[in-house]
């Protein structure tokens, strides 16, 4: 393939992952900002914070349903029919969450209406990933699967900034008017991102490893029960190695959203203003670390993030609670940048190359969807839960970081690094 195919496969991989964690993250932030406010209602500001924070854990446990379906479709039809039929159906939930009435005008309708929506954009996203990644590493040359790889993961944190961007944009508004209607714009404007991600996707012809299952005639009836035959240790490996790639992200980058409003006094702007340069760090580590993956392997960068993960759990918190805004952006691209990009940039890859092709959709989506269903969207939960039960210390959400560093290093242990190797060899 030449390289102006090979750019636009990189694109079209980057884009709909970009447009779909964009959807993702402005749910996680308006839930710690406004959701409590306007749909989730309760006499107790502690308790309606912890139920926007349960519909935010709640698609996190649809998405392995999502990559179910998708991966089935991914592994018996093809990776790109999949990947538009995810992204227009997270499109569509993300748009309508923005023309929703709230709590005031309909009452307990509302949060229903939400949380439909919000299961909605589990689904998609439960599909997405999985089809995006594949894209982009099953045409990869092999001496470059760890930087192509890497291409995808930043769609996390490109769609975590743009979400940050039109939020922090939107706060500047009098109160009044961001909680009237300030934050729908950026929902109702991810329609655009979705028209523009369709269009990209548009004349990618199907993945080499895919087109070679279809020759040999060795496409599986049904990818789940032979991915649960076949691949089960491969399965557990990497639902444990997402641990914590996905528990401490979600603390750095949502919960310290209201944690830092809520209990320290940081305005809002300044922490989605920390959480934007956090973000802009790691979007330019990630390649990086990608392409240094292909010189030193998978594992050893991911054993470093995941041993570092764990011995900065507690000077994290130490740093935020100094109440300095300097310190807080410290705080955030240690964590999000130097930390957490190594262990994101490869995951990916890293999954990709422990499955056979012929249920590698599969695999991976089962593996990543249930690890961020465990540790992902109830990461936030869990922290605004300790917090409430241990009289607002940090330390027991300390102790839960460095809890799922153990966790993956422990599921790691046993994977063979193949930097290098053909990837359907």
């Amino acid at each position: 393939m030449d390289q102006k195919k090979m750019n636009r496969v990189l694109v079209a991989s980057l884009v709909g992952s970009s447009i779909e964690w964009f959807d993702y993250f402005l749910y996680g932030t308006v839930a710690a900002l406004v959701f409590n406010q306007l749909f989730f209602v309760t006499d107790d500001p502690a308790i309606g914070t912890i139920l926007a924070f349960a519909s935010f854990a709640l698609a996190f446990f649809i998405r392995p349903f999502g990559g179910i379906i998708f991966s089935h479709i991914g592994d018996r039809i093809g990776r790109k029919k999949t990947l538009v039929l995810t992204l227009s159906l997270m499109g569509v939930a993300t748009f309508g969450m923005g023309l929703l009435p709230t709590y005031q005008a309909i009452g307990i309708w509302a949060p229903i209406l939400l949380i439909t929506l919000r299961l909605i954009q589990g689904i998609g996203l439960g599909g997405e990933w999985g089809g995006a990644l594949l894209l982009a590493v099953e045409y990869a040359p092999d001496e470059k699967r760890g930087l192509y790889g890497s291409i995808p993961q930043m769609g996390v944190t490109i769609g975590m900034l743009l979400g940050t961007i039109a939020l922090s944009i939107m706060t500047l508004l009098p109160e009044g008017s961001f909680m009237t209607w300030g934050w729908r714009v950026p929902f109702i404007l991810s329609a655009l991102l979705v028209v523009f991600g369709l269009w990209v996707r548009k004349g990618i012809d199907e993945t080499p490893s895919f087109k070679n299952v279809q020759e040999r005639g060795e496409i599986p009836k049904i990818p789940l029960i032979t991915t649960l035959k076949t691949h089960w240790r491969e399965v557990l490996i990497a639902i444990g190695a997402k641990v914590v790639e996905t528990a401490p992200f979600y603390i750095f980058s949502t919960f310290v959203v209201s944690y830092a409003t809520t209990n320290l006094g940081f305005s809002r702007t300044a922490t989605l203003n920390s959480v934007m340069v956090g973000t802009i760090v790691t979007t330019i580590l990630i390649p990086i670390m990608g392409a240094l993956s292909d010189r030193v392997g998978r594992k050893p960068l991911y054993l470093y993030g995941t041993i570092a993960m764990a011995l900065y759990a507690f000077p994290y918190f130490w740093l935020v609670n100094q109440e300095s805004v300097v310190l807080l952006v410290i705080a955030t691209v240690l964590g999000l940048g130097i930390i957490w990009a190594p262990i994101t940039a490869v995951l990916g890859t890293m999954f990709s190359e422990i499955f056979s092709a012929e249920v590698r959709y599969t695999g991976i989506s089962l593996g990543y969807q249930i690890g961020a269903a465990l540790a992902g969207g109830t990461a936030p939960l869990v922290a605004a839960s300790l917090l409430l039960k241990f009289n607002n210390s940090y330390i027991p959400v300390a102790l839960y970081i460095i809890f799922t560093a153990i966790v993956s290093l422990l599921a790691i242990w046993v994977v063979k690094d193949r930097r290098g190797q053909k990837l359907d060899a």
